[in-house]
Formats: C-alpha cells, sequence, structure tokens
C-alpha cells in the first residue's frame, strides 16, 4: 500500500468499544499520482477529508471532483472507487467507524450515498481533531481510555459537518416554529430535567427571557398546567417511581430527591395528588405484591 503514497501513516483502536459509535482507526496520507482504490466495497463507514490537491470520488454511478475542504463518505457495503488527481494529488486524512447509531446520526447529518460529500469553508478545527485523534490511537498508554476519547472525538467531527449542513437539515425547520412555542418546549424540558432544585417562577421566566406572567400564560395554553402545577406533577410522578423501585430510600430521602426540603411537606403533597401519604402508598403496594 505505501508503495502507492509519498507519506502514509495510520492510528488503529486496539479496543474499540461493541457501543452505538466506535472508531476503527484513523490516518492521514498523500497518494501518488492517478493512485486508485477500488471498485471496492467496506464493511465500515470512511471519512475522508481533503487537506489539499484534488481527486475524483464515484460512489452509485455517481462520480464528483473533490478538492480541499471537501469530505466524501463511503458508506458499508456500497460499491465506491476513488482516485487521486494526475497533477495535483490530493493529501486527506480520514477516519473510519461502525456501530449502530452511524447510520441514523449520518442520515440526520445530511450525509447519505445520495449527499456523499461535505464542504467545510474552515478547515481548522477539523484538522485539529483529526490530529488528537491519530495522536490518540498511536499513543495513548490506556487503550480502554483511547477508544473513550476517539468516540468523543469522532462526534466533535461529525458536529463540525452537521454544522456546515445545518441549512438542509430536518433540524433547521425548527426556526419556523414561533418562538414562545420553542421556548415553553424548553421550559417543559427544564422543568422535567431540574426538578430537584429549588425551582422558582422567577428563575424559570429570567432563564428564559419572558415575563412570568406572560410565560405563565402561555405555559398553561400548551399543557393545561400552570409552571408550576407541572413541576409538582413531574416531582410526585417521580417520588411515586422511587417509592415503587427504590424500596431502601427513606421519606426523606425520596422528598429530597424531587426537590423537597421538607419531608413533612413533601407527604401532605403527596396525599393530596395521590390520596394517601407516601408511607401508606408504600405499605399498600407492598400488600399488593
Amino acid at each position: 500500500m505505501h508503495l502507492h503514497h509519498s507519506f502514509y501513516t495510520l492510528g488503529v483502536n486496539s479496543l474499540p468499544s461493541h457501543g452505538e459509535l466506535s472508531v476503527l482507526f484513523s490516518g492521514h496520507a498523500k497518494p501518488r499520482p492517478s493512485h486508485q482504490v477500488g471498485p471496492a466495497v467496506r464493511n465500515y463507514y470512511l471519512l475522508h477529508t481533503v487537506m489539499s490537491g484534488r481527486g475524483t470520488f464515484e460512489i452509485e454511478g455517481k462520480q464528483y471532483d473533490c478538492e480541499r475542504g471537501d469530505t466524501f463518505i463511503i458508506f458499508p457495503e456500497v460499491l465506491f472507487t476513488y482516485t487521486s488527481d494526475a497533477v495535483t494529488p490530493w493529501y486527506y486524512r480520514w477516519v473510519a467507524f461502525k456501530g449502530p447509531l452511524s447510520q441514523p446520526l449520518l442520515d440526520s447529518l445530511g450525509m447519505t450515498p445520495a449527499q456523499p460529500i461535505v464542504h467545510l469553508h474552515d478547515l481548522r478545527d477539523v484538522i485539529r481533531i483529526y490530529r488528537r485523534l491519530e495522536y490518540t490511537l498511536k499513543h495513548s498508554a490506556y487503550p480502554e481510555l483511547a477508544d473513550l476519547e476517539a468516540n468523543g472525538l469522532l462526534r466533535l467531527m461529525l458536529k463540525e459537518f452537521g454544522v456546515e449542513n445545518a441549512g438542509r437539515l430536518a433540524f433547521h425547520t425548527q426556526s419556523a416554529i414561533p418562538d414562545i412555542d420553542r421556548q415553553i418546549k424548553q421550559a417543559v424540558r427544564w422543568l422535567s430535567l431540574q426538578y430537584a432544585q429549588q425551582i422558582s417562577i422567577e428563575d424559570l421566566s429570567r432563564t428564559l427571557g419572558y415575563h412570568r406572567t406572560h410565560l405563565s400564560k402561555m405555559f398553561k395554553q400548551a399543557t393545561g398546567l400552570s409552571p408550576m402545577k407541572f413541576l409538582l406533577k413531574v416531582r410526585m410522578e417521580r417520588a411515586r417511581e422511587l417509592l415503587d423501585g427504590q424500596k431502601h430510600l427513606t421519606i426523606d430521602h425520596v422528598a429530597s430527591s424531587v426537590g423537597f426540603t421538607d419531608a413533612l411537606y413533601f407527604s401532605k403533597q403527596f396525599r393530596k395528588w395521590y390520596g394517601s401519604s407516601p408511607t401508606e402508598y408504600r405499605a399498600g403496594r407492598r400488600t399488593n405484591a
């Protein structure tokens, strides 16, 4: 292989994980003029980003001229060919990966066999990621940690491609959603995740940049509940989950876990919501079991 390159270097993941996204190897090379790979197939995903020079990439019967800033994508079991230019052969970096998340993730970023090229106007961030990725695979004293870092770096790299493709991605259509609707969805997520904290409507309004009265009105129109009633609902549902599944937790523990500093007040709220105290609810569950 190296006879066909002016230089060629590769870092291999010696302990790739079997998770949803896993880096296999990464490297960089400068092929000689007119060097061709394929027609062939691979059983993994392979990204090549052109740093300089030119070449062509062919997939599904279509040929693409590639130059600096272009990344071309090889998909598993899809026939491809790529060839360096006869006059100004390309120099590129690459990363190979696999895993069940790979295709859905690439699809969401607009990277498909029908659209196999992404052009980056600024390569600096991607070059830094490629360099660190290859160095990690080559030099880490802890292969397990190298795998963890490599997979994180791959995600950062794919994010850069997503940013470049943002104008034609599905999530870009969210810009057509009215601002208040997006903010209400954000408020719902915020309350659903921050329920264990001491939260006030003032905190929520300040975070989202709305007056509390306006936010409360719009939130209730969208959800049927005021923000604080929605928060109480989230807390009570989570408390019931803990009472059902975490038998070792005391009532004080459960109260603290769902954002109440006073276990007695928590018990009163739980009784109002479910018709029995947390202790009675847990006892009833044990009896029914």
